[in-house]
């Protein structure tokens, strides 16, 4: 059975830093384009970051919102989420996605057909 599972996040005060592990189970993620999404309480999940297999230098994406505060980075069968300078709107549940494809597609930011498997989510409250 493939799987992806999700670790870190928790309780953070605004303008600290925490860091989102996605590992797979069962199969590489080495070789599929990953992709973070989160879900705020009563809004639709939305895209975060994106970012390519490994081979050849990985490219990224990142939602307007995050851009300059958090980073996309992957290691052998994992794909972090460096959240720096959190903001009370980060509070959310985070997943992360396995695309079908190599390559982050145009839309990477929606969800679709294009992820298939995902992660059962991990809770980040930004919280004073």
């Amino acid at each position: 059975q493939f799987q992806v599972v999700e670790s870190g996040g928790g309780l953070v005060q605004p303008g600290e830093s925490s860091r989102l592990s996605c590992a797979g189970a069962g199969f590489t993620l080495d070789y599929y384009a990953i992709a973070w999404f989160r879900q705020a309480p009563g809004k639709e999940r939305e895209g975060v970051s994106c970012i390519s297999e490994s081979g050849s230098g990985s490219t990224t994406n990142y939602a307007d919102s995050v851009k300059g505060r958090f980073t996309i980075s992957r290691a052998k069968n994992t794909v972090y989420l460096q959240m720096n300078s959190l903001k009370p709107e980060d509070t959310a549940i985070y997943y992360c996605a396995t695309s079908r494809g190599r390559q982050c597609h145009g839309a990477w930011d929606r969800e679709s057909d294009e992820y298939d498997i995902w992660g059962q989510g991990t809770q980040v409250t930004v919280s004073s």
